[in-house]
């Protein structure tokens, strides 16, 4: 049995160009993520971030290596979701479709998902425009359409690509606490994608930073921040940046991806 939640071991993939070069993103890529635990990915443009997504996901078979997902607490299958920077919401359905849709891929849809459903959307302030269609949402109204799909499906792992840049800081900050949440008390564990070296650290037991190509881990940091005199205890995405430590691996990170940067520009 797969202690981990997901395992990635000695991933290696390439693109092949339409000339017949190959393109190396990754060479042999190691880490693991453990039950309840965000990771976050952070590395410059073109480090094969997204790729990486592709991989674990299924969307693309690595061209060599193994991508290992453990089963649920309840010994069921494990399963991904997948949350874009996009939205993607279905024009020619409701939010509430919308938000069911998850589910709806995988099994029928009864009506204590619709209800369970709506009370993540009231969560999100959404309850009211359950019925209308996304063309009248905001972009940040429909990025919690997007959260509340993904959730609902109930992943053991859940992929979040950038999918908090384009919105206001308030509602990124709440979503933030939401992820948050979701590992303490569900379970869930969680990757995370992002630009954001403060989302990260607020947000994360331990960030992986990739760089050079092919891509390897040039660093990894285990994140723990004194929460009101409580080592990583029960911090949200407001309290983590105001962590005395938060400054000190805001500096390590950011001396971490310079300094990929700087090996990248001389290979």
């Amino acid at each position: 049995m797969l202690e981990n939640r997901l395992e990635v071991q000695n991933l290696s993939h390439a693109f092949i160009k339409a000339n017949g070069e190959e393109i190396r993103i990754f060479q042999n890529l190691n880490f693991t993520v453990g039950k309840a635990e965000i990771v976050a990915i952070v590395g410059r443009s073109g480090a094969g971030k997204s790729t990486l997504f592709n991989l674990i996901s299924g969307l693309l078979t690595p061209s060599a290596g193994k991508i290992a997902l453990g089963e649920k607490a309840d010994g069921t299958p494990g399963s991904i979701a997948y949350m874009l920077q996009k939205d993607l919401l279905l024009p020619w359905r409701t939010i509430l479709e919308n938000a069911v849709l998850g589910i709806e891929l995988h099994r029928p849809v009864t009506e204590a998902d619709r209800t369970r459903a709506k009370v993540m959307l009231g969560r999100y302030g959404l309850e009211s425009v359950a019925n209308a269609y996304p063309h009248s949402l905001s972009g940040g109204m429909k990025q919690r359409v997007a959260l509340t799909r993904t959730l609902l499906a109930d992943p053991s792992v859940v992929l979040l690509d950038e999918p908090f840049s384009a919105l206001d800081y308030e509602t990124r900050l709440m979503l933030e606490n939401d992820v948050i949440s979701l590992t303490r008390t569900e379970g869930t564990s969680v990757i995370l994608v992002t630009h954001d070296i403060d989302e990260a650290i607020a947000m994360s037991n331990r960030i992986v930073v990739l760089g050079g190509r092919p891509a390897k881990i040039t660093r990894e940091e285990k994140i723990l921040l004194t929460v009101e005199g409580i080592t990583d205890g029960d911090r949200d995405a407001v309290t983590a940046r105001g962590a005395p430590e938060f400054p000190l691996f805001h500096k390590e990170i950011w001396n971490a991806l310079r300094a990929s940067d700087v090996a990248h520009a001389s290979v």
